[in-house]
């Protein structure tokens, strides 16, 4: 890229000190990269449109999809917070992962969609298990989408395989940062009007196998071996409030096994502002609410996220700065036959409580500022601040995957975990073409000195990211 000149100051029409100082750098006017509209903060590959893509044939009749992502990780005391151990997770390794879709539309009222993934995890120590002290292990070959949908866009109904991507996916997301991804084997009724939209769904979450093709419970295929249905309505509108998107969503989770049985509701809302609708305000929340049982113990939980952010629009760089708190009820007492613990569903939590992943939206007090700008229109650079306390010491300090604890139980140790700094990076190269980069560190909190082994060392976390989409 070719260094433009510095500009004369502009006129004081700029009054804003920051639009000031990022237009004295002396870079062009120049857009955002792309981004995810359900998670605007972050920047994300979007496929190319189906008419500019050159594995589409027969006039769209039958298109197909590629994508293959690398990336290269290091982790230091992402999982022990012990930098006196050498352990397995204390490492680096490489990330590959393959997909191969082809949608087949022959007729305006039918669509058949496949879709195959290979994933692997290169040279790690980790356990070639997925999920086994954070691995994401190895899959050569599964199917990850499978499905048929009858009908148009306005009413359809979708039968098989299926991504579930709702809101902000904080509830029921892809989870597709990870190398294996997220998929439901799920039946899916879908209508539409100009200004909102309805889905009614029952579904149930596929589950990862190595040796063997992936499973759910949905078709009684033993996927997680809990007879496990998750059914639920999502309710989207743009036009009850015109400048924010609401959202309305009403979940009942059912499982049973030995543990005991599971029957819960989860009934929450979302609201996002758009910032042009605003004069560069956004804010957006969520909420829900549970109650219902947990592996037959009574189940009461509350969930919140709240943020608030200015966007300088006018400005060349496109500044955003914002702030948010996330908070999420635990446990008070283990022993007394309730739960106060929110249930997490499957959520996409890398998007929101630290890129290192030992946070979920479970047990959770996060106050958080970021700040982000785009310094060319392939550009996007964003640095985010989290602080974290346990809302009760009593319960666990949940992983991203909502099971795995960090330290044991610790009723009455000090409950400020510490806090994470991340700097992210992206670059479009082209429609095509994205790299990310990214560290991460967490500052020990008290709290980890106060539990478990002790031990309270900083960790940290390093990544580069490449992604191929057609």
């Amino acid at each position: 890229m070719i260094n433009e000149p510095n500009p004369p100051l502009p006129p004081m029409k700029y009054k804003n000190l920051l639009c000031l100082l990022l237009l004295i750098t002396g870079h062009v006017q120049a857009g955002p990269p792309e981004t995810s509209a359900k998670n605007p903060k972050a920047p994300v590959a979007v496929a190319p449109k189906p008419e500019d893509n050159p594995l589409s044939f027969f006039d769209g009749k039958l298109v197909f999809d590629f994508q293959e992502k690398m990336r290269f990780e290091y982790r230091e005391n992402n999982f022990d917070f012990n930098s006196s151990l050498d352990s397995v997770t204390d490492d680096s390794w490489l990330l590959q992962r393959a997909r191969l879709g082809m949608k087949i539309k022959p007729v305006e009222w039918f669509t058949f969609y496949v879709q195959g993934q290979s994933s692997f995890e290169i040279d790690s120590d980790r356990p070639n298990e997925p999920g086994v002290l954070g691995a994401e292990g190895d899959d050569a070959i599964d199917f990850r989408q499978a499905w048929i949908q009858l009908g148009t866009k306005a009413a359809n109904l979708t039968l098989g395989r299926q991504v579930f991507s709702y809101g902000d996916e904080r509830i029921l997301g892809p989870l597709d940062w990870n190398n294996l991804g997220r998929t439901f084997d799920a039946a899916r009724f879908h209508y539409e009007k100009s200004d909102w939209w309805v889905d009614v769904f029952a579904a149930s979450v596929v589950t990862f196998d190595k040796d063997e093709l992936n499973a759910s419970d949905l078709f009684n295929n033993e996927g997680v071996g809990r007879n496990q249905v998750l059914s639920g309505v999502y309710f989207s509108s743009t036009g009850l409030i015109p400048w924010q998107v609401t959202d309305f969503y009403g979940l009942e989770l059912h499982e049973s096994s030995s543990a005991g049985s599971t029957d819960f509701v989860t009934l929450g809302t979302r609201m996002k502002a758009d910032p042009k609708k605003l004069n560069g305000w956004d804010y957006d929340t969520e909420m829900a609410v549970q109650f219902g049982e947990v592996k037959d113990k009574n189940l009461a939980a509350f969930a919140g996220h709240w943020g608030i952010g200015y966007n300088w629009l006018k400005c060349p760089w496109k500044p955003r700065l914002g702030i948010e708190y996330n908070f999420a009820t635990g446990d008070s007492n283990a022993a007394d036959g309730d739960v106060g613990t929110f249930q997490n569903l499957y959520p996409t939590n890398h998007k929101f409580y630290g890129y290192m992943d030992v946070w979920a939206w479970q047990n959770i007090h996060n106050p958080a500022v970021s700040f982000s700008m785009t310094p060319t229109a392939k550009l996007k650079v964003q640095l985010d601040y989290h602080l974290f306390w346990l809302a009760d010491t009593s319960d666990a300090w949940y992983r991203a995957n909502g099971t795995s604890a960090v330290r044991p139980i610790t009723p009455g140790a000090d409950n400020f975990a510490g806090s994470e700094l991340d700097l992210t990076l992206a670059y479009k190269v082209n429609k095509n073409l994205s790299l990310q980069a990214g560290y991460s560190r967490f500052f020990a909190g008290s709290y980890l000195s106060d539990a478990g082994t002790k031990k309270s060392d900083d960790a940290d976390f390093a990544y580069m990211q490449v992604q191929i989409d057609f």
